[in-house]
């Protein structure tokens, strides 16, 4: 039993890693967090993200999974997520004018709860939600045959992914503020509020064709 818990940890781990290296409103919160507040908010966004996925999976343990697939949830978690990224990119945009590295240090302590911004950012991306409807759902399936030790190896290998690779994307942007010159680093900020606005104006699109779809 030992050797299969390890084999669901790695898998996990190796799954959740290849979703986690893809860009996405979470890594680019953390890019610009990072930035201002230094190498510990990777860490303290995945904790976020991290009681989200937690709740999730004792969620879909307890039968959620059947509301996930349907067509209304989907296009509830596309619309309601592209609004959302299109705000926060309009925000951070809106910011890229006014931050100045020279304040960096002093921001490291301002600003909102990161646990908190891990939470809304996971929540703000509907793939995130796509993913769990899928993959997440399917992975759950196998750990659970090996019981609760099988969900508990699922977990902590997929969770384990999230912390190493945001802490090492932080402590790269952290590490890195001193050879950012004030211009580049409006541009760092600015350019993730426009991938923030594009993302979630596809998202909007995307949300609108389904229901229409439905609707046809």
């Amino acid at each position: 039993m030992m050797l299969e818990l390890i084999l669901l940890a790695a898998g996990s781990f190796v799954i959740a890693l290849s979703g986690a290296l893809m860009p996405g409103p979470l890594l680019t919160m953390a890019i610009s967090e990072s930035a201002k507040r230094g190498a510990k908010a990777g860490p303290l966004l995945i904790v976020g993200h991290g009681i989200l996925e937690g709740a999730l999976v004792v969620l879909l343990l307890s039968g959620l999974s059947a509301l996930m697939m349907k067509t209304g949830f989907m296009l509830f978690a596309f619309l309601s997520g592209g609004v959302i990224l299109v705000v926060m990119g309009i925000a951070m945009f809106r910011e890229s004018a006014t931050i100045d590295l020279e304040g960096a240090a002093e921001g490291e302590s301002k600003g909102g709860n990161l646990v908190l911004l891990g939470i809304i950012g996971s929540l703000s991306n509907p793939y995130w939600i796509i993913w769990w409807a899928t993959i997440g759902l399917g992975y759950l399936a196998a750990s659970i045959k090996v019981g609760l030790p099988g969900v508990a190896a699922f977990f902590a290998g997929h969770i384990a992914a999230d912390f190493a690779w945001y802490s090492l994307v932080s402590a790269a942007i952290a590490g890195g503020r001193a050879l950012f010159s004030p211009r580049a680093y409006r541009r760092l900020i600015r350019g993730c509020g426009i991938f923030l606005i594009a993302f979630g104006g596809w998202f909007l699109v995307e949300g609108i064709k389904a229901g229409v779809r439905a609707a046809s």
